[in-house]
């Protein structure tokens, strides 16, 4: 575990220590491969261990490159998970805090940020999951961080998450490929199917009539079936794949509905977000239609 001062790490321990992991916080990157061998002991409690390592550790958090290679040299596959958040969140998360930055020795707190950046961002790079803390709340995290964890038990399997949102509501910060779905008719503009989702059967009626929404679908299958596999080779772990509509409730919701079911049973592990289906429309779709 590591990442951005300020961006998470605690929080993110905190789950690893309640579900029975042996938790070592601010460990020297050169202990790394000792913790290793005592973990291959016989009668060794040590078969799962989370541990932090930050730039708190100084010049030692400067091998942590090396120690990484060397572990897998002993053949011990480390994931590494890396938090990271905007700048101006991590200057108020500190101010709020009232700590001092590591590494902003009487210097300004974002220039010690950006210090930081550029110190992790060869670990950012090797990391096999990045989480942008910025508009999380802890629960979020700690569900993130759960679903990173059950990912290291089945590390050979790609894990496809397919999201749906709505570009009213801001559009994601983790998504490796994010499509505008917004070209496809809108059932919100139908009175009857705007308090539904797109979950909704009258709603994936109206939508199967779309022409559009077919062709859509046929292009994406060959443009995915060609780009899942190719970050599989290139070593990617975690794949999130977002569609947006206006809303995030109609069409989005969907389209991810219908891609995640394509791609269930292939050898992937796929699960799905909704990140606005429960968001109800801000005014009667008659006066969205009049104001536009």
């Amino acid at each position: 575990m590591t990442g951005l001062s300020g961006a998470g790490k605690t929080q993110a321990m905190d789950v690893f220590e309640d579900s029975g992991w042996f938790c070592i916080d601010n460990l020297p990157p050169r202990l790394l491969s000792t913790l290793a061998d005592l973990g291959s002991l016989d009668g060794s409690r040590l078969d799962r261990v989370a541990v932090a390592c930050d730039v708190r550790g100084g010049i030692w958090f400067e091998e942590i490159i090396r120690e990484i290679d060397r572990l897998r040299e002993q053949d011990v596959e480390p994931r590494i998970i890396f938090l990271e958040a905007d700048s101006e969140i991590l200057v108020n998360r500190f101010r709020e805090n009232r700590r001092r930055h590591p590494l902003a020795r009487g210097g300004s707190l974002l220039d010690g940020i950006a210090r930081e950046r550029e110190l992790l961002e060869p670990l950012r790079d090797r990391a096999d999951v990045v989480i942008d803390t910025s508009d999380l709340t802890i629960w979020d995290l700690r569900r993130l961080v759960t679903e990173a964890m059950g990912a290291a038990v089945a590390r050979s399997r790609l894990r496809i998450t397919f999201a749906s949102f709505g570009f009213k509501h801001g559009t994601p910060r983790d998504c490796d490929l994010l499509f505008d779905v917004r070209f496809i008719t809108n059932p919100h503009y139908q009175p009857e199917l705007a308090p539904l989702t797109g979950s909704d059967q009258p709603v994936i009626d109206f939508l199967a009539e779309q022409p559009e929404l077919g062709e859509f679908l046929e292009h994406l299958g060959g443009l995915l079936d060609f780009l899942i596999p190719a970050y599989q080779d290139e070593g990617k772990q975690h794949l999130v794949i977002g569609f947006g509509c206006t809303g995030g409730r109609h069409r989005s919701v969907r389209v991810v509905d219908l891609v995640a079911e394509r791609y269930r049973g292939s050898g992937y592990e796929v699960t799905v977000e909704h990140r606005d289906v429960h968001r109800g429309p801000s005014r009667p779709p008659a006066e969205e239609e009049a104001a536009a």
